[in-house]
């Protein structure tokens, strides 16, 4: 089975395109080695593929027919990704959270609506 399918079917990226570009990008390794979309995968290779920031690791056990279920993965493959790589991960969504320093630079467009909104006067209700 191809590379790019096999990493559709076991449901690590949602579609053929988007496995194919990823291989492409050198973004999938199997047992160690860049591979192309086309390259076959056999019971026992190791892929390593980069996701999100994530280097998860894979070991096949055996080929799906076609897409499996979410149930049904851990039949086809083994997840041997290391739990540091995802604490990594969450710790960098940490630092991105909170990108710029408040009065520090020009204010971004949200910052200025929220100035306009507090600062508007409320309108005045007509006379009778």
């Amino acid at each position: 089975m191809r590379i790019d399918k096999y990493l559709w079917c076991i449901r690590y990226l949602k579609t053929r395109n988007i496995a194919t570009n990823a291989c492409k990008k050198g973004s999938v390794r199997v047992n160690g080695d860049i591979v192309k979309p086309s390259r076959d995968v056999y019971a026992g290779d190791k892929i390593t593929l980069r996701k999100e920031q994530i280097n998860y690791e894979i070991e096949v056990l055996d080929l799906p027919e076609s897409r499996v279920g979410a149930k049904l993965v851990d039949i086809y493959r083994k997840d041997n990704t290391p739990k540091e790589a995802f604490e990594t991960n969450e710790m960098l969504q940490y630092a991105k959270t909170y990108y710029r320093n408040k009065r520090i630079g020009r204010p971004t467009k949200k910052d200025r609506r929220d100035l306009d909104d507090f600062t508007e006067s409320p309108e005045k209700e007509p006379e009778a």
